[in-house]
């Protein structure tokens, strides 16, 4: 019985041992101790283990990082102090921690890119949107056919019609002009799609709608988008920006758009609907000075819209470049947005980052963020559509974009790490930083109004984009 008792005694020591070790600082400190670091160059990074013990560092190739100012390898350090690390080349290098200079301890593989600093935006701006082709959004009966041409051959909501009769096809005009050059002749027209990023090919014979006599395929066709949103960043040495901070999407498909050509011009702040629970704010703005375009379309990602631009426009706050922070900079607390809620005037607003989503792969929310500023609050009830894009700014860093709205709590929503969205401009890529795009579009729910095929109505998004689509 004795022995029996003595065991239990044992190992409940043995359990309360542990749980001290488990919840003691040098035990934490040493389970958070990063196995990858990331650093721009002539960055200083501090780490801390705090157990009281000697170690050495070795370093694969000491001349890309220094340990505690030292010049060579390896490097006594007390454990109980912080360690430096100062980035002093482009590379990738392991430091291997050994306790006691034998026994080894850790691995961290360290990997110094090139320093990038770019100039906040926070500017409204109109977004003119070409798609790469004609996409079919939709399809419709003529008068007496019990089935549409376009269905017939087989084309689909989400197609990009390229080619018509070998003809590249960029404008729906050359679409109506196809159809009806072929249906005066009596044939069909070979149509090249592009499906899923495949091309694909088929024969569409249109059809003479008998009530005016014109010639139709039923289908709903449209190859641009409208709308307004603001300005993230501009990279003045490789004269690039990023703006938006998401996707622009179909309204009637719901898939991005194939991005295949457009431009971004000023825009002025009219008027501000402001949010409410279960109803999102908007910005209104209008285009002005449309024929001094400020930057072209080269890309719509999940992450915005991005492309050329020659110079930084001159409403922002900010002349001169800054750094912007990875990902795993970024901390829960005090941070800034840059917006527009005026005529042009970029103003700073306080926000709280409330909560960090790590991510291993580029996805839209990484962040989510609360207004607390007491006059963006008055004025627009929190994030308001249009305001997607708006710069995050925290310690002097660019850190993110605002990307969404909690339509229950306008007040809060989503940011995006600039990382990402650096990435998607080629900022980042020839830095070194290759990651595997995660493609994560939101499908929102939409307003429209009716549209006559004749008349050919705009629907609205309420993004807040704006759509024509035609019927052909």
């Amino acid at each position: 019985m004795r022995h029996e008792q003595r065991k239990k005694r044992t190992g409940l020591f043995l359990v309360f041992l542990l749980v001290l070790i488990f919840m003691s600082t040098p035990f934490r400190q040493f389970m958070s101790f990063p196995s990858e670091l990331r650093l721009f160059a002539g960055n200083l990074k501090e780490l801390s283990m705090g157990m009281p013990a000697f170690a050495t560092v070795t370093l694969s190739d000491p001349e890309v990082v220094e340990v505690n100012g030292s010049q060579g390898t390896p490097v006594h350090v007390n454990l109980k102090q912080p360690m430096t690390l100062l980035s002093k080349q482009i590379g990738h290098t392991q430091l291997t921690l050994r306790l006691f200079g034998k026994l080894p301890l850790k691995k961290l593989n360290v990997r110094v890119l090139p320093d990038v600093r770019v100039i906040p935006g926070g500017q409204s701006i109109g977004v003119k949107l070409k798609s790469q082709g004609v996409l079919v959004v939709g399809h419709h009966l003529i008068p007496g056919s019990k089935k549409s041409p376009g269905e017939k051959a087989d084309i689909r909501v989400g197609d990009y019609i390229v080619k018509m009769d070998g003809k590249p096809i960029r404008e729906v005009s050359q679409v109506t002009k196809a159809i009806e050059q072929a249906g005066e002749e009596n044939r069909g027209i070979h149509v090249v799609l592009k499906r899923g990023g495949r091309n694909k090919k088929v024969i569409l014979t249109p059809i003479q709608d008998q009530q005016d006599q014109s010639y139709r395929t039923g289908l709903y066709v449209r190859n641009a988008a409208a709308g307004v949103g603001t300005l993230t960043f501009y990279d003045p040495r490789r004269h690039v920006y990023g703006a938006l901070g998401h996707v622009i999407t179909d309204v009637d498909t719901g898939e991005p758009i194939t991005a295949g050509g457009g431009k971004i011009v000023h825009s002025n702040v009219t008027s501000i609907q402001k949010g409410a629970t279960g109803e999102p704010g908007e910005k209104r703005a209008i285009f002005f000075r449309e024929n001094q375009v400020l930057g072209s379309i080269v890309n719509n990602t999940p992450f915005g819209v991005f492309g050329k631009m020659k110079k930084n426009p001159d409403e922002g706050l900010y002349k001169e470049t800054v750094p912007v922070a990875l990902a795993e900079e970024v901390k829960e607390g005090h941070a800034e947005i840059l917006t527009v809620v005026e005529g042009q005037k970029v103003e700073r607003y306080d926000i709280e980052i409330v909560h960090l989503i790590h991510q291993k792969y580029p996805a839209t929310k990484g962040m989510i963020i609360k207004v607390t500023d007491p006059r963006l609050l008055k004025k627009t009830g929190g994030i308001v559509q249009g305001m997607s894009g708006s710069p995050i700014m925290q310690n002097g860093k660019m850190v993110g974009a605002v990307t969404h709205v909690f339509v229950n709590d306008p007040a809060s929503g989503y940011g995006t790490y600039i990382e990402w969205m650096l990435r998607d401009a080629g900022v980042l890529q020839s830095a070194g930083l290759h990651r595997d795009p995660f493609f994560s579009v939101e499908k929102t729910g939409i307003y429209r109004k009716r549209c006559s095929c004749k008349e050919g109505l705009p629907w609205r998004m309420s993004n807040p984009f704006i759509r024509n689509k035609h019927c052909a």
